[in-house]
């Protein structure tokens, strides 16, 4: 049977009883009804994970004792960052979702000329704690041990400014752009450095930000003849990498 799988921001580095926090304690004690005696994993967001057993379900608290430490096999040999333009709603919480599930490394959200989300400085705090549940959340879920970093909300002029992986790709839907296995095949050294993966918000990136990108080092790349949603085409890219150079081959 799959052990539940809780993440525990810090976790003590030998055998200790601690408390999960709350919104843990609520799902193990009252979504999943698990009892004194139960075992169940932890990690800490930073590649530990460690076999536990509940001590104490209570309604208000809910402790466990942490046991031997356990191998976790579950990242990518594939450094992948996507960066994301932002999406409306809940679009960005699957692309968040989906993206960690396959593997990702980091992710930077951005904003654009033709982003359709427009936030001020407290929205923009609130939707990064939002976003941080729903990776965690994620990789409890997939079985990671180690979270994809999530970069504070920039524009594309910063992300561009600061973008130093070996292999950078722009998504674009034009048939003029080289394929993604294409680039990967002429460029399968630079992919094993680190890939970068450019996507645009819903109205995609206008033609000065698409020189901005190229002139910024990035490489026009397509994944076929259909146009994608930008809640489609990174996830799209980012399994089809894992296929052509990470760990589904």
């Amino acid at each position: 049977m799959r052990l539940t799988r809780v993440h525990v921001a810090e976790l003590p580095s030998g055998s200790a009883v601690i408390a999960l926090p709350d919104a843990a304690a609520r799902h193990v004690a009252r979504v999943l009804r698990l009892t004194a005696g139960d075992a169940l994993r932890v990690f800490d967001g930073c590649g530990n994970e460690f076999d536990a057993t509940l001590t104490t379900v209570m309604r208000d608290r809910v402790e466990v004792r942490i046991d031997d430490a356990v191998p976790n096999r579950a990242e990518s040999p594939l450094r992948i960052t996507l960066l994301q333009g932002v999406a409306r709603g809940d679009k960005m919480d699957l692309i968040l979702q989906k993206a960690t599930e396959l593997g990702v490394t980091a992710i930077r959200p951005l904003l654009s000329v033709r982003s359709t989300v427009k936030l001020d400085a407290a929205g923009i705090a609130k939707r990064h704690a939002h976003w941080e549940g729903v990776i965690a959340s994620s990789c409890e879920q997939c079985g990671r041990a180690t979270l994809p970093s999530l970069a504070p909300t920039e524009s594309l002029a910063s992300v561009l400014a600061s973008s130093t992986a070996e292999l950078r790709l722009l998504l674009e839907p034009t048939q003029t752009a080289a394929s993604l296995p294409a680039l990967l095949e002429t460029h399968a050294a630079a992919a094993r450095q680190g890939v970068q993966l450019l996507i645009g918000p819903e109205g995609g990136f206008d033609d000065a930000e698409i020189k901005q990108a190229l002139a910024a080092g990035f490489a026009s790349c397509q994944l076929g003849p259909r146009v994608l949603r930008t809640e489609t085409a990174g996830l799209a890219a980012i399994a089809a990498l894992q296929v052509l150079a990470g760990d589904w081959r």
